[in-house]
């Protein structure tokens, strides 16, 4: 039968180890059917690459892409070089082209500014800038929000406000500066305008825009709404959802104020399966993030003026909790990926994962999302338990999240993040995810150049962190394609150029095996089922 598509004279590298390598690749059906020239019939389109390279379509495993998608499209982004002077103008610009009481949203501000926002000074500023706005803005993690007094009314956040459970509301003296932590804030979140239908779709849409001009074929999303997964479900079945997508579904919220979260909506989440959609995981949020102290970690922190010398962080849940939930979850046929930041709750989440293997659940898929601090006795439970590592965001170069991690934990330890070579060389798996728009892109090159040789691609920051845990970029690369695909379930369909599987792949404009500059590699084209859905 003639193929419906013939690439010719190409480099293709297919992930796949029994044949890495072809010259051409035949497509049928929107399905690779042969790594070689095929017979062609009158409307096969061939296409001479010239020698270019080709690679499977990538897989980021960890990205929040709605949230990404309705960032571009309807709030203020700014990077997390902004200072407070610049974040303050941005806002100014922004809050001119608003009504008198209207939202104004965006993000991402870093870090390392925590301590500079947690003053009514900063807050009053804010207020200025906005004109007396409702103003939300998200850090670099995406778990805090700096708001203003405006936003604080409208959430009924006053000074005699207890912290919620899992967050607390940073004072000054007595009265709320402005900034909110983990679940704190959440009590904002709720108030804030929400999107229509149409926006959601819009959003989810606009997002896959984006990672198709980055080479993304395929997702795991790492925490939706109802509203995201009916946004997915109507593109999907309109035939406007080109690509492979796994949604992850929340157990517990302490960042997004997502409604239903837990059992009921596990309950619902089949009834959004589509054809190249599937809600086939739970999430969790095992901890919180580092900079802001909310992380679980076995050693203390550095001792500061709230928390003395012997705070070590908590999980959000008791290791029985734990348990149960991921029982409950593989029960449902569901898998888990799990956030853990900090290397207490990585432990507690890996003992939790033994009972469920030990309770007959062999095939059910775990991921600790994050995993950037491992103790070295539980590197080796990784493989032991089929347990894989997303190993997101872009952490393991020099950057602004880094330094804000080595202001709060001793240098010995701040530095040694993310054991990437190691966690290989014991038989784990490991997935490349971007975590956007925490990573302010989902450009893969960027991570996989880092991956190689931890040190910032582009020579913003000086040095390296932790160099000894650097991978080949045979391995980073498995990591953002098969090393994906496997870790979230689509390796039946996508990950690997091989027959059978869906004809996703990107065109490149350089070979990165024979580039110094791996960091600038570009997609010059994306095919996602066989179609052309990005040129550049």
């Amino acid at each position: 039968m003639a193929a419906d598509l013939v690439l010719t004279n190409a480099v293709v590298y297919t992930v796949d180890a029994a044949r890495p390598w072809a010259s051409a690749l035949a497509v049928s059906g929107g399905k690779i059917v042969a790594l070689e020239d095929a017979e062609r019939g009158p409307n096969t389109q061939v296409l001479d690459l010239g020698g270019a390279f080709v690679l499977p379509g990538l897989v980021d495993v960890h990205n929040h892409h709605a949230m990404a998608g309705r960032a571009d499209l309807f709030e203020l982004t700014f990077g997390a070089d902004a200072g407070l002077n610049d974040i303050l103008g941005l806002v100014q610009a922004r809050a001119a082209t608003l009504g008198p009481d209207e939202w104004l949203t965006g993000g991402a501000w870093a870090s390392t500014l925590v301590s500079t926002l947690s003053t009514s000074a900063a807050r009053r500023a804010l207020d200025d800038a906005a004109g007396g706005r409702p103003v939300s803005l998200s850090d670099d993690s995406r778990h805090n929000r700096w708001v203003s007094t405006r936003a604080l009314e409208l959430a009924g956040i006053t000074a005699a406000t207890p912290d919620p459970p899992g967050g607390v509301v940073v004072r000054d003296g007595d009265a709320p500066s402005g900034l909110l932590l983990e679940a704190a804030g959440v009590l904002v979140e709720r108030v804030t305008g929400a999107l229509t239908a149409e926006q959601h779709r819009r959003a989810s849409r606009r997002a896959i825009e984006i990672l198709h001009g980055f080479g993304v074929t395929a997702f795991q999303d790492a925490g939706v709404s109802t509203d995201i997964l009916s946004a997915l479900q109507s593109l999907d079945l309109a035939g406007e959802l080109d690509a492979w997508l796994v949604t992850s579904l929340l157990v517990n919220d302490p960042i997004f104020g997502f409604d239903p979260i837990g059992a009921p909506l596990l309950e619902l989440a089949e009834a959004y399966r589509s054809p190249h959609h599937r809600p086939d995981f739970v999430k969790i949020f095992l901890d919180g993030v580092p900079p802001t102290r909310t992380a679980a970690f076995l050693e203390p922190y550095l001792p500061d003026d709230t928390h003395g010398g012997c705070f070590h962080g908590s999980t959000t849940m008791p290791p029985a909790e734990l348990t149960e939930w991921l029982l409950k979850a593989a029960t449902a046929g569901l898998s888990a990926k799990v956030h853990c930041t900090g290397d207490a709750s990585v432990r507690q989440f890996l003992d939790a994962v033994g009972k469920v293997r030990a309770a007959g659940f062999a095939d059910t898929r775990f991921q600790v999302a994050h995993g950037q601090f491992v103790h070295p006795d539980d590197l080796p439970r990784f493989a032991e338990l089929g347990v894989a590592a997303d190993i997101s965001p872009f952490l393991w170069v020099p950057g602004v999240i880094p330094s804000a991690i080595a202001e709060v934990l001793p240098a010995s330890r701040a530095s040694r993040m993310q054991p990437n070579r190691t966690l290989l060389d014991s038989g784990a798996l490991i997935a490349g995810g971007s975590d956007w728009p925490v990573s302010e892109s989902p450009n893969a090159w960027e991570g996989i150049a880092g991956l190689v040789t931890r040190e910032d691609p582009f020579g913003r920051r000086p040095g390296a962190l932790w160099p000894e845990q650097a991978i080949t970029l045979a391995e980073a690369i498995e990591a953002f394609t098969l090393g994906g695909a496997r870790a979230c379930g689509l390796d039946d369909v996508t990950g690997a150029l091989t027959p059978g599987r869906s004809a996703d792949f990107v065109v490149l404009d350089r070979d990165p095996f024979r580039t110094s500059r791996v960091a600038e590699t570009q997609v010059v084209e994306t095919w996602f089922a066989g179609r052309r859905v990005f040129e550049r």
